[in-house]
């Protein structure tokens, strides 16, 4: 019998010269040398400042130490490819486009994660044993939901409570879903701005009288972080309202430290007045009287005694006792929460609010669904991804760090993320 014919495998396409050249360039940049100008067409340009540009450099450069050179050049198209480029503790992966007229100047690098000096993680495992190994407390938990309680598949101290920063929002926008579902509230309805001090975002300098739906405020509450949205919603719909969630979207690890439920403004004045004096007060009370220091001291202090330099020197303020609190576990049942009420009356809204921002740049790739909600500031950082896998069935992948000594790494946590979102999806 004669053998059957072997198909041989599609080459490898060869890395057009000029993407290669302009991948040294951008080592040279991060180098500290190079003519930017020349380097960088102008569209490029116009959206990322040099000043921004050697910003990120530096933040690189914290991070990882000096960048080595070009270590891959993988095309994904004519005129453009992954790059990989080294640096003394790790590999910076970047999607880079050239014009490909005149001179080729950059016309798109944008930054996809890091991964640590040494192979890359293979398994969700190694992705697991990274988290675990990185400075400070960490936590992780990747859980498949179903009609039942979510079931974990990996995990590293997941019942342990970590600050989470903005993440606390999911526990808003519960709120908000189950006034609409109850006919309180519809998406559409509005909230008229009383002039009240707001914290920074896109409404701090609203006039009052100024009419804004509920669905725009949770869009950008969810997808940029809004703090000004954040805070009209919690007290429009009632800081005690939101604190009743927190067990019904099963955030019980850590429920105790969220009542009183701060709001963000109060949070800056707790860390930042008086050089932490107002936080200071704030803690000595018994958790009784918190919530009457709260509606009044706090409140009455102005938004001019918040330092304009908070947070900016990269020092964590009081983590461990000033901020949100959840468990990976607690953040798993608040998105399982969110997603069993998909197809509720408040359901399409919900769905298309949570997943305007995916979090990183590519989990859809390999996902047919994603929403995502995290949370920062020196010292906590936490990415937690709701994730309807191409087969149909739903996980979620939260994970958090905390360092009262030092900031988070940043890149190097986002890498470990992202490569988890890759290894995880469902082939």
């Amino acid at each position: 019998m004669a053998a059957a014919a072997q198909t041989a495998p599609a080459p490898t396409p060869a890395a057009n010269a000029e993407v290669e050249r302009r991948a040294r360039d951008v080592v040279s940049i991060l180098s500290g040398q190079g003519d930017y100008d020349a380097i960088f067409a102008p569209s490029f340009r116009t959206a990322v400042p040099r000043a921004q540009f050697d910003a990120i450099g530096a933040q690189l450069s914290q991070a990882l130490g000096k960048p080595t050179g070009v270590e891959a050049v993988q095309p994904t198209g004519p005129w453009s490819a992954r790059i990989r480029i080294g640096y003394d503790r790790g590999i910076l992966n970047a999607d880079l486009a050239i014009d490909p007229n005149g001179a080729h100047p950059i016309t798109g690098l944008l930054t996809r994660g890091v991964d640590a000096r040494g192979p890359v993680a293979a398994t969700t495992d190694a992705v697991v044993e990274q988290v675990a190994a990185l400075p400070g407390h960490s936590g992780l938990a990747l859980a498949k939901l179903g009609s039942g309680a979510p079931q974990l598949v990996k995990s590293h101290d997941a019942s342990t409570p970590l600050a989470i920063g903005s993440a606390f929002k999911l526990v808003v926008l519960a709120e908000l879903v189950r006034s609409i579902e109850a006919g309180e509230r519809k998406w559409s309805d509005v909230v008229t701005l009383d002039g009240s001090a707001l914290p920074g975002g896109g409404y701090a300098q609203q006039p009052k009288g100024t009419r804004v739906p509920f669905r725009e405020l949770a869009e950008r509450m969810i997808s940029v972080s809004d703090n000004s949205a954040t805070d009209i919603l919690l007290f429009h719909l009632g800081r005690q309202k939101v604190e009743a969630m927190l067990p019904v979207v099963g955030m019980t690890d850590a429920a105790p430290r969220n009542v009183p439920f701060l709001g963000t403004l109060e949070m800056f004045k707790l860390k930042g007045v008086e050089g932490g004096a107002l936080g200071s007060k704030y803690l000595a009370l018994p958790i009784a009287q918190r919530r009457a220091f709260l509606d009044g001291p706090v409140r009455d202090t102005t938004i001019a005694a918040i330092p304009k330099t908070l947070f900016q020197d990269g020092k964590p303020l009081r983590v461990e006792q000033i901020e949100w609190f959840a468990s990976p576990n607690d953040l798993v049942r608040t998105m399982d929460w969110l997603r069993r009420h998909f197809d509720g009356p408040a359901g399409a809204d919900l769905r298309a609010v949570l997943s305007k921002n995916p979090g990183l740049p590519e989990p859809a790739t390999n996902w047919r669904y994603v929403g995502y909600k995290g949370g920062s500031e020196p010292g906590v950082l936490t990415m937690t991804f709701l994730l309807q896998g191409k087969d149909g069935n739903w996980y979620v992948l939260s994970s958090g760090v905390n360092d009262p000594t030092k900031d988070v790494d940043t890149l190097r946590f986002t890498g470990l993320m992202g490569r988890a979102l890759e290894l995880a999806a469902p082939r």
